[in-house]
């Protein structure tokens, strides 16, 4: 059941990924890399490129942060971030039940770090202020 799980979350990583309409090879890599320590195959994520499972219902807080940061970091290794990819993180937050104010906060302070990457203790302050 684990591995179904996680092919669910490695699926909308792929999804983001696909939002500009290109998959570029650091994105591929990246999700491949991801899915490895999630014990994910990289056979089974191409069958998940083809053939994406639906998203699951993530119950924690922690799990939803990791997985939206997990989000945030596939639009990002590209070094190009489009809007396509913009509306998809934010729709994929929302469906998370992400504030939109954290969202909003992500995704401008993203624009003042290197490669467009908020370090983890930053995204960490951001979620604390609106949740705490």
């Amino acid at each position: 059941m684990r591995n179904q799980e996680n092919q669910a979350l490695i699926s909308d990583l792929i999804q983001l990924a696909k939002a500009d309409e290109k998959v570029t090879d650091s994105e591929y890599d990246f999700i491949v890399r991801i899915a490895a320590r999630m014990g994910v195959s990289s056979e089974e994520v191409n069958t998940l490129f083809h053939h994406p499972q639906p998203s699951k219902v993530l119950y924690t807080e922690l799990e939803r942060i990791t997985h939206f940061y997990k989000l945030v970091l596939v639009m990002n290794v590209d070094n190009e971030t489009h809007e396509k990819e913009i509306v998809a993180v934010r729709n994929f937050g929302l469906k998370l039940g992400i504030r939109p104010g954290v969202l909003d906060q992500i995704l401008q302070r993203m624009e003042t770090y290197d490669n467009n990457v908020i370090p983890t203790e930053e995204l960490m302050k951001i979620f604390q202020t609106y949740y705490n």
